[in-house]
């Protein structure tokens, strides 16, 4: 019967050609009952904080690990950057693997959101562990992949708590320029050199509104995805996590710390000592990117002061004005940085 088979099978690939390969099921959510069983293991509260990238994730993230009962750790990116948590388990063999029927640790279902909780959870409870906290989170910016980012969190945790930062886009825009400037990019144009070579012999066009440091590709590209990021991101997690979901903006953030990490480390559902604004205060004197920025170009990087709100006003042209407001220009509205597209 076997070499039938193997004749049959032959036959079928010399008349019809070679079988396509299976595509792997879609990987299922995980469920309330597997969620129960896997905290008797790793027990700890977990939040993630998401972002734009240059919208002050990090900061945000030093400030929330200073609470004693809070630890968080910087871009596992297991659900916003690829190959992401799922290449663990996203292919036809691990599936095969991880649901056939004789099987009999699978219970007759796909082990594979199991093996993903698993993996992150210990993680990041090892780092937790270290630190002596009982809460954990990771910090992992997005700018790409929007809303899909959230449902893909909420399959594997539900339970979580999800935190997002926002900043202006107009200055998410800077530092994001800034930053391929002093990386030098490989993404760069011809174009963006000769803006380079340009601010290295004198500044003075570029905050005068005579001169752009940008490109209108660069502002269309960039705003877009702040916007999209902004609109969905915040429509998803809103459906999805409900009062699990904590949103401020870096501005507020940099105007009155204390008082916004007050907010947030009471939606993490811990206490506040007064205290912690002396380390609030001190934690916020330190510019780590500024510093890593200056080590690699100088003389770009003193151009921009980091950190700081506003930087957009000195830099953008009329018609980088003109072009961010037809991108993205309802979301400023939206999110309170202005009342309406007249600035």
């Amino acid at each position: 019967m076997e070499i039938l088979s193997r004749l049959k099978s032959a036959a079928r690939i010399l008349l019809k050609g070679e079988a396509a390969n299976k595509k792997r099921a879609e990987i299922p959510a995980i469920t309330a009952e597997e969620v129960a069983e896997i905290k008797q293991f790793f027990p700890r509260e977990k939040f993630f904080i998401m972002g734009h990238a240059r919208s002050g994730t990090t900061i945000l993230t030093r400030l929330t690990r200073l609470h004693p009962e809070v630890h968080c750790n910087y871009q596992a990116h297991f659900f916003t950057r690829a190959p992401m948590l799922k290449s663990l388990v996203d292919s036809q063999e691990a599936a095969d693997w991880l649901s056939r029927k004789s099987n009999r640790w699978n219970h007759g279902r796909d082990l594979s959101p199991l093996v993903m909780r698993a993996a992150a959870d210990f993680i990041m409870e090892r780092d937790a562990a270290r630190e002596g906290k009982r809460l954990v989170g990771d910090k992992s910016p997005s700018s790409s992949i929007h809303g899909q980012v959230v449902r893909d969190t909420h399959a594997i945790y539900p339970d979580a708590k999800l935190i997002y930062i926002v900043r202006d886009g107009r200055d998410v825009l800077i530092s994001e320029r800034f930053r391929n400037f002093v990386e030098d990019s490989k993404h760069l144009t011809a174009e963006d050199r000769r803006i380079i070579e340009a601010l290295k012999v004198d500044q003075t066009p570029f905050t005068d509104g005579r001169r752009s440091i940008f490109t209108d590709a660069f502002i269309r590209q960039i705003a877009k995805r702040w916007a999209d990021d902004l609109n969905e991101i915040d429509s998803e997690a809103k459906r999805l996590y409900a009062n699990s979901y904590f949103s401020l903006r870096y501005e507020d953030l940099l105007a009155q710390p204390f008082a916004e990490m007050q907010k947030l480390w009471a939606f993490l559902g811990v206490q506040v000592d007064p205290a912690l604004e002396t380390d609030i205060q001190a934690e916020m004197g330190q510019n780590l990117d500024e510093e890593w920025q200056a080590k690699r170009n100088e003389s770009i990087a003193s151009f921009l002061p980091k950190g700081k709100a506003g930087n957009w006003q000195r830099l953008f042209t009329p018609r980088d004005r003109e072009v961010f407001k037809q991108v993205a220009g309802d979301v400023l509205v939206k999110w309170g940085y202005e009342k309406d597209n007249h600035w």
